[in-house]
């Protein structure tokens, strides 16, 4: 593939909700440029960017995947996103090095949720925006409703560019209302251009005005010259249009059929001709805030968005350029490290497959493979240049399964596996709890978390089980107490002796454990003292209850016994750990369960079932307030164990327009109906 000048480069975004077609339609976007000869299936697995085993055996994209489009003297780039919550990772790493989003919606389904959190997204990071309607041609579409639906949702910025030549299965091609022709689709000939036909003329006409309007609100001059009644050629337009697009004011909306190659020629275009390139976008962002100034002309740079383990070519980093121009053999540093990365010979991605090009420009995407100290999100610059780049703020990943190998001595594969998955999704977490030592995998849900398992046993042959997080609870007194602890062995030879009396008070909450020495005259040498306290602290790691940890006692030690030859340290160690356990039995002991903060986001009609739902897993509300775009933020305390599968509770309750975050926040006393249960299951466990 030859280099291309940056101000013919488009990096373009294709977006949405799951099944809207993005993948079909990145395909058929191919396979019109002529890179490919045929138009890949997503449901039958034939597809170039679907190319994982685990996206060809689910029909459906789980990675980020890219490929460059050549279209009449530019390069579009191609960044084909998963539709499903669970991967909203990948998007987040596109809109990174995106300057466009193309937001694919469906002709029968209209706006869907998962449009309206991209849409967000792209809000918040001042991405231009466009909207390709597809499946036009299926039963029951409508492209009216849809553009509806997409004005209710985006406002009055949504500017439809097109009219459907034909309904559902007779859909044939489509009407450009600015040049108020029509343009007929046909296998074998090809595109021909004709004239409206007169039953759509009205309709033409005033979808004409009405969005040649909105066009020209983002220009004084077109304006005047427009209700001056003076004719605006469609160049001009066009050109209105794509400041409107970069300045994130209009959103042009045109239509098609991937399936059918409808309209697809004409979103190229658009892409294009009113679509920005990286010469028109700001810098990308530094980690101190500022941007990129001297971009096209300054020393080389590149951002690296993504790295995937390829099985036969090993680790292959996608970038961007964000600084000046790449070529095979630069040697660049990693901000990160400090290192010197040689980037050898650089290539577009194709999905898989690999295409050598000779020179990335400022703003355009390339990979290159074999960098293994490079993680996502580094920062590559000219040694005589630092530029660090800043990572966009990861995602808090909100469900966990406890992992662990299948196979004795598969430790290192484990560790090596759950590297590189990390590694390829910042979005995936690994952690370890040194309380119920398990393995965490943390993952944005619970498809997201079994497709990782699936890639790590296929790519690193690891066999994997899972199981629940264990929850951490925490054994406490509620009472004062008193015990002797008295050790006492005798064997023949040198005897073990030692006595220590504790008292033992509850402390408030939080407060954990204190050691108080009370000893006087000598009942126990001062040197044993040390002795007692490890003992007791030892003896807290198993409360009587169930084999949690004790917290929120202080013992005090007051009194003892010594024996001049038999009492050394481990005696009098015995003798705590002795005197914990009979005080704790005394204190009357309860359950703690861990207690978190829970932060819910819910449009307004939903608040009532979110609210009650968090009531019935013993949540206690903490307040509500309205937030703008029609939503209330719930604030909540709930137990901790109520919550492993909330992700994706809230889901289905929402039908995904729900989202929160959780926080440790304090341990509390669990009612006793449920204590018996998890004693019961804990000497079940010992058994």
């Amino acid at each position: 593939m030859k280099a291309y000048p940056s101000d013919r480069i488009r990096n373009v975004l294709l977006a949405g909700h799951g099944g809207t077609g993005k993948t079909t339609l990145a395909e058929a976007l191919l396979n019109l440029s002529g890179r490919t000869n045929r138009v890949g299936r997503v449901e039958d697995g034939t597809t170039v960017l679907d190319f994982e085993d685990e996206e060809k055996q689910k029909g459906f994209s789980v990675s980020l995947a890219t490929a460059p489009v050549e279209w009449e003297g530019y390069k579009v780039n191609l960044l084909d996103a998963p539709g499903y919550a669970d991967f909203i990772g990948e998007v987040q790493a596109a809109m990174s090095v995106a300057d466009l989003v193309v937001l694919v919606v469906g002709a029968v389904e209209g706006v869907e949720v998962q449009h309206e959190i991209i849409w967000q997204m792209a809000a918040d990071l001042d991405l231009p925006r466009m909207v390709f309607v597809n499946k036009v041609d299926r039963e029951r579409a409508s492209v009216a409703q849809t553009v509806e639906s997409l004005t209710d949702a985006f406002g009055s910025g949504i500017a439809p560019l097109h009219l459907p030549l034909g309904e559902e299965h007779d859909f044939a091609g489509v009407i450009d209302i600015l040049a108020n022709t029509a343009l007929r689709y046909d296998d074998d000939a090809g595109v021909s251009e004709e004239a409206v036909p007169d039953e759509l003329a009205a309709a033409a006409q005033e979808a004409n005005t009405r969005t040649i309007e909105a066009i020209i609100e983002t220009d004084e001059a077109l304006m005047e010259r427009y209700f001056g009644d003076e004719e605006i050629d469609t160049k001009e337009l066009l050109g209105a249009l794509g400041k409107g697009v970069a300045a994130g004011e209009t959103f042009p909306v045109v239509i098609g059929s991937a399936t059918r190659r409808i309209g697809l020629d004409r979103l190229l275009q658009l892409v294009c001709e009113a679509g920005p390139s990286p010469l028109d976008r700001p810098g990308m962002p530094t980690t101190d805030g500022a941007r990129v100034e001297d971009g096209p002309g300054g020393a080389p740079a590149a951002y690296v968005y993504k790295n995937y383990a390829d099985p036969f070519v090993g680790q292959i980093s996608y970038f961007r350029v964000a600084r000046g121009s790449v070529r095979p053999d630069i040697h660049l540093m990693n901000q990160r490290t400090g290192h010197d990365e040689r980037l050898h010979q650089l290539f577009a991605l194709v999905g898989k497959d690999h295409e050598s090009v000779p020179e990335f420009a400022y703003g355009d995407l390339g990979a290159v493979a074999k960098l293994p100290d490079v993680q996502t999100g580094d920062s590559l610059a000219d040694k005589s240049a630092p530029l660090e780049l800043a990572r966009p703020v990861p995602l808090e990943p909100v469900y966990a399964v406890a992992i662990a190998c299948k196979t004795k001595g598969d430790e290192d594969k484990l560790a090596n596996a759950t590297h590189r998955a990390v590694e390829e999704d910042p979005a995936i977490r690994i952690e370890r709890n040194p309380e119920t030592h398990q393995t965490l995998l943390w993952g944005m849900g619970e498809t997201h978390v079994q497709i990782t398992l699936e890639r790590m046993h296929r790519k690193f042959g690891v066999e994997i089980e899972t199981a629940e997080p264990q929850v951490a609870y925490r054994e406490t007194a509620t009472t004062a107490s008193e015990f002797e602890g008295k050790h006492k062995k005798q064997s023949g030879g040198r005897g073990q002796f030692g006595v220590a009396h504790v008292r033992l008070e509850p402390l408030p909450r939080g407060e954990g454990y204190e050691f108080v020495d009370k000893v006087v005259g000598g009942s126990i040498p001062r040197q044993f003292i040390p002795a007692v306290d490890k003992g007791i602290q030892e003896a807290m790691a198993r409360g009587p209850l169930a084999g949690f940890p004790v917290v929120d006692v202080r013992l005090i030690v007051d009194d003892g016994k010594a024996h001049s030859v038999d009492s050394d340290e481990h005696s009098f160690k015995m003798a705590g750990s002795l005197a914990l356990r009979g005080a704790m039995a005394a204190g009357h002991p309860v359950l703690l369960e861990p207690i978190g903060r829970i932060e819910v986001l819910v449009p307004d009609a939903l608040a009532g079932d979110v609210t009650g739902d968090l009531n019935s897993r013993r949540g206690r509300l903490q307040g509500m307030e309205s937030v703008p775009g029609g939503r209330q933020l719930i604030r909540a305390m709930v137990p901790m164990a109520e919550v492993h599968r909330y992700s994706i509770d809230l889901r289905s309750m929402t039908s995904g327009r729900g989202s929160f975050s959780l926080t440790f926040d304090h341990y509390d006393e669990i009612p006793p109906h449920l204590t018996d249960k998890i004693v019961a299951a804990a000497k079940e466990d010992d058994a």
